[in-house]
């Protein structure tokens, strides 16, 4: 079964585990001189007269324009993904928290939560699996060979090199390839058990055999013997 893993970024939109770059579109970016001399010829126009509201009618064409390019970006995006995998795995991003720092622009123009309900939807459609791991999981300093977490790493470091095992690494590639091991792991032992993407599991056990687990059954207890109660009282000599 051919699956993959998906570290979502703002240089790259997405870095997949088989080494596939998507380039970032960047739709706001491009589209942003187009939208401020429309924004521009709006605010010069009288209050309350037909020139103002032709022009309000042109800005929001524009910024439609934009929202379509993206929403059908993200569609045909999505749709290659699940047409060429059977499970795909993500990082829950935290995107209401980076909506709030100096990259607030181009977090919202990359429209993760958008890309990723788009995948969601096409996943159930079609009986794939799309897996979303923890935001905490430290994929980026993570060496996926060794498994040992490395220090942290400021944004600028795009190539480090593990001080385990010396393999010298990606950061965005490392990171799709940590997600899918971990997006697996979670997958396999979603009833209970190590969620390590290091841990071997046994085989026979867990969900891994096409059973579910089951409590073992217990024997109902033996019954017991009532005994009768006791008469009090005269009993009748007749």
């Amino acid at each position: 079964m051919s699956s993959v893993g998906i570290d979502l970024g703002l240089t790259h939109y997405a870095v997949l585990s088989d080494g596939q770059v998507i380039g970032n579109p960047r739709f706001l970016r491009r589209a942003e001189r187009r939208l401020k001399k429309a924004q521009q010829v709006l605010s010069r126009k009288q209050k309350g007269s037909r020139n103002r509201a032709k022009a309000r009618v042109r800005v929001a064409r524009a910024h439609a324009r934009v929202a379509d390019a993206r929403w059908d970006w993200c569609h045909q995006r999505a749709s290659g993904l699940i047409r060429d995998n059977q499970a795909v795995y993500l990082e829950d991003l935290a995107v209401s928290g980076l909506a709030r720092t100096r990259l607030a622009k181009s977090v919202h123009d990359a429209a993760w939560g958008l890309f990723r309900r788009v995948l969601q939807e096409k996943a159930a459609r079609h009986g794939r699996h799309v897996g979303v791991v923890s935001r905490w999981l430290p994929s980026s300093r993570t060496c996926s060979v060794c498994w040992a977490v490395d220090g942290r790493k400021p944004l600028h470091v795009r190539v480090w090199r593990c001080g385990g095992c010396g393999t010298e690494h990606d950061r965005d590639l490392n990171a799709s390839r940590v997600i899918l091991a971990a997006g697996q792991a979670e997958r396999l032992n979603a009833p209970g058990g190590p969620v390590s993407p290091g841990v071997a599991i046994r085989p026979g056990h867990g969900p891994s055999n096409g059973e579910p687990t089951r409590r073992p059954s217990r024997s109902p207890p033996a019954a017991r013997r009532e005994t009768p109660p006791l008469r009090t009282g005269r009993m009748s000599t007749s």
